[in-house]
């Protein structure tokens, strides 16, 4: 039986949707799923983010950065073995192999200190230094290595609100000539005793400190971090954070600030003003 011209026609054309098909199995490798995000960056990003991660802020060339030492890093990757199954087919590698990935694709920078002589008075080095540098030799360790993270840091929510609430607090600024009188006097006394707070904060927190290092030999600072310009909001505000041991000053450095202490408070009793005679003349 011979086809008709119809059904040549609808034969050809499905042959040739097969080998279109076919072509393009052939041509067109499989896709792999589009996780959207590189599996290491997840990983920096929520190792970064987590709450027991210990990591410090500091100036690496005039710039503000976030970093952490190499032994904590280990640690860390150590005792939560659950991250590790963000990096999938990755999982099973080291926190040495892991962090040098992580410097090979510039998410990380291995940073030195830059002060690496011992300061008169101290011990040892500092555990956490406020000043950085680049380090020559790109490769995890974790012997006394600092690292920072080289990305960018999501911003949170209260961020993004306060991005908003500036440019109002901006504007507000600038029409502070016309507010009315009593906003004024609102703004005016709310800035001076916020001022005053600081001041007596900061030379309470000075008589402390001067009192007893010469009494005790002890360096006692409250809020020491409130005029350090790498630390974070939150570091600024802590009362009286862990730092380094330290050694004691010498008797002969206290006795000296202790006499000029003593001569100073004679000055001022000397030419303080004379009340009684200042009364008199008054009557």
């Amino acid at each position: 039986m011979t086809k008709s011209g119809a059904e040549k026609k609808r034969t050809r054309r499905a042959a040739g949707v097969q080998n279109g098909s076919k072509d393009l199995n052939t041509d067109t490798p499989p896709r792999k799923k589009d996780t959207g995000k590189d599996l290491f960056q997840l990983f920096a990003e929520k190792v970064r983010d987590h709450k027991e991660f210990e990591s410090r802020w500091a100036v690496l060339q005039e710039t503000r950065v976030e970093y952490f030492r190499g032994k904590d890093f280990v640690n860390f990757v150590r005792n939560h073995p659950a991250l590790l199954e963000l990096l999938e087919s990755d999982k099973s590698l080291g926190a040495e192999d892991i962090a040098n990935v992580l410097l090979g694709k510039n998410l990380l920078v291995r940073c030195d200190r830059v002060v690496k002589t011992v300061r008169p008075g101290k011990k040892k080095l500092s555990t956490w230094p406020a000043h950085l540098e680049i380090f020559s030799d790109q490769v995890f360790s974790e012997n006394d290595a600092f690292f920072a993270w080289a990305f960018v840091k999501r911003r949170p929510l209260w961020q993004t609100i306060l991005s908003f609430v500036w440019p109002i607090v901006t504007l507000a600024i600038c029409l502070f000539p016309v507010f009315p009188h009593r906003c004024k006097l609102i703004v005016l006394y709310s800035c001076a005793g916020l001022l005053l707070l600081i001041f007596t904060v900061l030379i309470f927190r000075a008589l402390i400190f001067g009192t007893l290092w010469i009494i005790l030999g002890k360096r006692v600072w409250f809020f020491p971090n409130i005029l350090a310009e790498e630390a974070t909001l939150s570091e600024l505000f802590q009362f009286w954070p862990k730092k380094d041991k330290e050694e004691r000053p010498k008797w002969t450095a206290r006795f000296f600030f202790a006499a000029v202490a003593v001569m100073f408070i004679m000055v001022l009793r000397h030419h303080a003003p004379d009340e009684a005679a200042r009364a008199r003349s008054v009557i």
